[in-house]
């Protein structure tokens, strides 16, 4: 009995001290698909060799066997021969597929399993910075010159630190410095099993200088995880899909100025009821501050909290933002507005996480809305106006010390962010922050209203729904393959280093008036068509799409709610969005 014990601890040794596995290989529609997982401490590796000729390549997993129940991964060219997920859980052991199609229907590969290995983590830096005695948790913070300030990063004990620059030296876990210039600290932590994580301390020095405005964070709170224990992925994996209430509450005059009737609790429900567990809350905030003081009115901030609280109350997550209100800061991101409009965003941001700061993980805030940039020099600068962002809600503690932030990528233009939004800002928790980008591509589909010299516009969307009879109102560019290769730079740049992306708009108008007969029919499908690609493809991806709703329900209008009546407008846009985030 004891050799044979000896022998069947052998043999299963022998099975599982590899990281490496695979089965026989998938066939079907004349082509083969052969797949390998290779488990390691940063990630599962896949890899696959095809033969014969495939048309589709999508990767899904599960945490068993048995393919039903599976989650789709990602959605690759036909080219790629491999695939990095780096959300596998250590320790956990997964199975993978490639679901590939041959002649038209699809076949799966076999299935390989890997173990992410456990590794040695490293440790999370807590940044503390104490100015006049007082200790805070933050990471960046403005001082008159040669103000002392102690750098404090924690955990105390049980590793090691290193610093430089900024005035900084040797190995003592705190440190004071009085600088009289703008700089940047950096602290390493290396823990008891060698790992090491980094921290910025971000000092900005404005030579005695104050801010215009009164410091509205006069009561910050300690530090309050209850109710936020999801970061931005999970929250990011939660939302099916998200809807915007647009043209409302930022509309300059009032909240029925631009024609929409006041947000009523009974309208939020019927948007959750319709599907959608996330709303985009569109808001104004300058034409309800005194102008001199920065200060906002009290009444628009409960009527803010109200309808917070109606998303709330139905298991919503919600984004609060600072919308267009008015052009004060997306289109003046310039050096020479610069101190004045941080100072105008921390004033305006303190006094909007203040007043939110008990509501969960459910509400997020949002910095901005559109900012428009143009080049290297401007997007520095609104990155400091996310910093401001940051800074300002961080510092106001309780539950916003750990709240999902949103920071907008230059125009909200995928290839601009690809471009020049290199870097995110600094935050004293990890994990807790998502990008933005907004997407009307093609525009000539998506939002032109008029035939210009440089192009007509596009009647019609997507494969099979070309026009044989309107030729000249059929799309020439911004299809399905267009879509996908934008959506892989987002892919990239954010969500493979777990960075979620919140495509905060999305939407295409319909033209009833512009059209009729046939003509309208194949237009509708068209519509019908991108909106449940772009939903499905922006998830497949990893963003998180939410549709762009004015409420308008005539000629050129994006409305699927009539929001007099609280009743559905466009059943039609309304399936094809479930269907595309529902796949």
């Amino acid at each position: 009995m004891k050799s044979l014990i000896s022998i069947t601890s052998l043999f299963l040794s022998l099975i599982f001290s590899s990281l490496t596995y695979a089965q026989s290989c998938g066939s079907g529609g004349g082509a083969t698909v052969c797949l390998t997982a290779t488990g390691s401490a940063d990630n599962i590796a896949l890899s696959w060799t095809v033969s014969g000729t495939v048309d589709s390549i999508q990767v899904y997993r599960d945490t068993d066997s048995n393919p039903s129940g599976r989650s789709r991964l990602a959605i690759l060219s036909t080219s790629e021969r491999s695939y990095t997920d780096t959300t596998a859980v250590a320790g956990t052991q997964y199975w993978y597929w490639i679901k590939f199609r041959a002649d038209g229907k699809f076949y799966n590969s076999n299935a390989a399993t890997a173990v992410r290995e456990a590794g040695c983590d490293a440790t999370a830096i807590t940044p503390y910075i104490q100015v006049d005695g007082a200790w805070s948790q933050v990471s960046s913070v403005t001082i008159p010159s040669g103000t002392q300030i102690t750098f404090g990063p924690q955990p105390v004990s049980g590793g090691s630190w290193s610093w430089s620059d900024c005035g900084t030296s040797g190995d003592a876990r705190e440190q004071a410095i009085a600088p009289t210039a703008s700089c940047t600290a950096t602290a390493v932590y290396t823990n008891s099993c060698g790992a090491t994580s980094s921290q910025d301390f971000v000092v900005t020095v404005d030579g005695g200088s104050s801010s215009i405005y009164p410091n509205y964070n006069i009561n910050p709170l300690p530090a309050d995880m209850t109710g936020m224990s999801s970061n931005a992925l999970d929250i990011a994996n939660n939302i099916t899909l998200g809807f915007n209430i647009g043209n409302t509450m930022e509309a300059i005059g009032g909240e029925t100025a631009w024609g929409n009737p006041m947000i009523t609790a009974d309208f939020v429900s019927l948007v959750k009821q319709s599907g959608f567990n996330a709303i985009r809350l569109p808001l104004a905030w300058d034409q309800y501050a005194d102008q001199a003081t920065a200060e906002i009115d009290l009444s628009w901030l409960a009527r803010v909290r109200e309808v917070v609280q109606y998303c709330v109350d139905n298991d919503l997550y919600v984004i609060v933002n600072i919308h267009w209100d008015g052009g004060w800061l997306e289109n003046n991101i310039t050096l020479e507005r610069q101190a004045e409009n941080n100072d105008k965003q921390r004033a305006y941001w303190q006094q909007i996480a203040t007043y939110l700061r008990d509501f969960d993980e459910h509400v997020m805030f949002a910095s901005a809305n559109e900012p428009n940039v143009a080049d290297a020099e401007e997007m520095s600068v609104l990155l400091s106006y996310h910093q401001t962002f940051v800074d300002a809600v961080r510092e106001t503690g309780g539950k916003n010390a750990f709240r999902v932030l949103i920071v907008q990528g230059p125009d909200t233009d995928i290839s601009k962010t690809n471009d020049l939004m290199t870097e995110m800002p600094v935050d004293t928790v990890s994990d807790r922050m998502m990008a933005e980008i907004h997407f009307y591509t093609p525009w000539n589909f998506a939002g032109m209203t008029a035939d210009e010299s440089w192009g007509n516009q596009f009647y019609y969307w997507g494969a099979g729904n070309h026009s044989t009879t309107d030729a000249a109102h059929n799309p020439t560019w911004g299809e399905e393959d267009d879509l996908n290769a934008l959506f892989s730079l987002m892919k990239t740049q954010f969500v493979d280093q777990g960075i979620p992306v919140v495509m905060g708009e999305f939407g295409a108008i319909r033209r009833t008036e512009q059209l009729s007969g046939d003509d309208l029919t194949l237009h509708l499908k068209s519509r019908a068509d991108y909106h449940r690609f772009v939903a499905q493809q922006a998830k497949a991806y990893g963003m998180v799409p939410f549709y762009w709703d004015n409420g308008g329900t005539g000629n050129h209008g994006f409305g699927i709610f009539d929001r007099n009546t609280n009743t559905v407008f466009d059943q039609q846009v309304l399936d094809a969005l479930m269907q595309g985030a529902a796949n």
